[in-house]
């Protein structure tokens, strides 16, 4: 993959080459050129983007410059108390002097944005995940963008990555949960309307909305291709350039040509993890195991870590992903609305629905093991640790009753609606009683009805005694508000009643590489591979195997693009963060504990 690089045999050469298109190399790129430095990125796939565009394009951002103008309070002393209280893990990635870096450059860096043109707002009542911790914010910290036309992009229309079940429905992420309840009230009927008012609009108009991560990287494209950023689509790097062990360029196809590429100060890789790399999943982790249920953006394949890891980098938490609940049948089949019409799987991502009331998650013992309505990586990170503990919750159920299916939605469902062919292939069972429900999924009947009632006094007191379901702000915001005394607690009662299998699907791999506070590839020694930065999911996060808030893996691939930027370029003192006097570096901490 690796190739010495003779400095006078390179067909092109810029300060900053970046391999990949997601948030943290458009970021990059605009920080780049913003120095005064010339700058080409390098996608494989045919839409730039990334994993970005896939995503619901939220940046979780404390202290930033939009909550201060909205009179939120916050600064970095509190966030830092959060992020701590939180981000318990420890290893080289999670060290002070990076989250010393994060937290401080993060507020600059949307600054920066804004002035390239960025519109974002911030998504009232989004909680933190953990709000009811020390420095925890139940207003939002997250930061999303405006809705954005692609007609904008010009020929760039048709290259912008964006996940296709939401390419057609101008629908945004923070507007869902309202919408998921157009059959329990007012505020979700007013919902379906603004969406039905956007539909129209795009028919008579012509125009094409972009939502989430598509409206996110639709701007940051924009802004991009404003500045005089070359972007290269369909240009997988082959390799990266060595010269006396340093990076200085890449190889890459292009055009149908072999192609060269020097980078003067420094090469950037923000690429994607390996979620759908079989191979690999299988060498880090059982639960990493298939590859068949991710949502990961297709070219998250894993090729960009490897080449650094075979040229020494260290890496970490290479066994864990962001996990997000996925369902299908037993036998490995999809269900209806999760295949589009060319045979692609888009499997459903269980979160807002799962934190609907009249339903619970429970192991095949019948027990529950999770907040249903908490932090989606949670709820995954909990399936996994109840499978190593007792091999009984890989698959779990949901089971529902008649009161959920009647008003809410499931999967593609709309709210109130079940496919026939759920039913009928087996995907979605009904019994008209829990002890019948229990034979047919092969769950423990006496455990499941043991649960069950406790699970129904719960919700007639509305405190959740065993995971504390509809304590905090972050599960209130995804709760029915007409259900009293608690919104997340509807009780499993009405007959008949409905089960679904779980699985623990992931919408990326969350390690990769070690990188230090200044986005630089380490060594295992903890040394910097000279010339060579990395962001994103290829790197091991700054938040370790916890999720802060919503956009958080987003809004780090951002934060370390942007310094990476400003290392490459030797303009370091223009940055926010001063780690002089950190003793807890990735560097001392891979020196104190080598990692594999």
């Amino acid at each position: 993959m690796d190739a010495e690089l003779d400095p006078d045999d390179a067909d092109d050469v810029f300060d900053l080459v970046i391999v990949g298109s997601g948030g943290g190399a458009l970021c990059a790129a605009l920080a780049a050129r913003a120095l005064g430095k010339s700058v080409v990125v390098l996608e494989k796939n045919a839409r730039a983007g990334g994993s970005t565009g896939y995503s619901g394009g939220v940046l979780w951002v404390p202290n930033n410059p939009v909550m201060a103008r909205e009179n939120v309070a916050d600064s970095e002393a509190r966030s830092r108390t959060y992020f701590d209280a939180v981000v318990t893990y420890r290893g080289p990635a999670t060290s002070r002097a990076r989250r010393t870096a994060f937290l401080r450059t993060g507020p600059e860096m949307i600054s920066f944005l804004e002035k390239c043109g960025i519109k974002f707002r911030r998504p009232e009542g989004w909680s933190d995940y953990y709000d009811d911790r020390p420095g925890g914010e139940p207003r939002s910290r997250s930061l999303m963008v405006e809705i954005f036309d692609r007609r904008a992009l010009g020929d760039w229309a048709d290259r912008l990555s964006i996940y296709p079940p939401f390419e057609k429905l101008p629908l945004f992420a923070d507007e869902a949960p309202a919408l998921l309840l157009m059959r329990r009230g007012w505020a979700g009927k007013r919902m379906a309307a603004r969406l039905a008012g956007r539909m129209l609009m795009q028919k008579l108009t012509g125009r094409r909305y972009a939502v989430n991560g598509g409206a996110l990287q639709g701007r940051m494209l924009k802004a991009s291709l404003g500045a005089g950023v070359p972007i290269r689509t369909g240009a997988p790097v082959s390799g990266l350039m060595v010269e006396n062990g340093a990076v200085v360029g890449v190889s890459v196809e292009h055009g149908g040509r072999a192609v060269r590429i020097r980078a003067r100060e420094g090469v950037l890789v923000n690429t994607g993890g390996f979620s759908r790399n079989a191979a690999m999943r299988a060498e880090f982790g059982p639960a990493l195991s298939t590859d068949a249920m991710t949502s990961a953006n297709p070219g998250d394949t894993g090729e960009a870590m490897q080449s650094m890891m075979a040229l020494g980098a260290a890496t970490d938490c290479m066994d864990e992903a962001w996990w997000l609940l996925t369902s299908r049948n037993l036998d490995g089949s999809w269900p209806e609305g999760a295949v589009a019409t060319d045979g692609s799987v888009f499997p459903f991502l269980h979160h807002l629905d799962l934190s609907l009331p009249n339903l619970i998650l429970v192991d095949q013992s019948g027990a529950r093991f999770a907040d249903e309505s908490g932090s989606y990586m949670e709820i995954g990170r909990a399936m996994h640790a109840r499978q190593r503990a007792t091999g009984r919750a890989i698959p779990a159920w949901v089971i529902m009753d008649s009161v959920n299916r009647k008003y809410y939605p499931w999967g593609s469902a709309a709210p109130g609606t079940t496919p026939k062919s759920w039913l009928d292939s087996g995907y979605m069972k009904r019994a008209d009683t829990i002890e019948a429900l229990a034979a047919l999924c092969g769950i423990d009947a006496a455990g499941l009805a043991a649960t069950v009632s406790a699970f129904n006094g719960y919700c007639a007191t509305g405190i959740d005694a065993d995971f504390n379901r509809g304590g905090r702000a972050f599960d209130r915001a995804h709760g029915d508000p007409s259900v009293k005394p608690n919104p997340n607690l509807g009780p499993v009662s009405t007959g008949p009643f409905y089960a679904v299998a779980m699985y623990p699907g992931d919408v990326g791999t969350a390690g990769g590489v070690v990188t230090d506070e200044h986005a630089r590839v380490l060594r295992k020694d903890g040394s910097a591979i000279q010339g060579l930065y990395a962001t994103g999911n290829c790197t091991a996060s700054v938040m370790g195997r916890s999720y802060p808030g919503a956009g958080a893996s987003i809004s780090a691939s951002f934060v370390f693009g942007y310094i990476a930027a400003h290392h490459a370029a030797g303009k370091t003192a223009l940055l926010p963060f001063d780690v002089s006097g950190e003793t807890e570096t990735a560097a001392s901490m891979l020196r104190e504990v080598p990692m594999p």
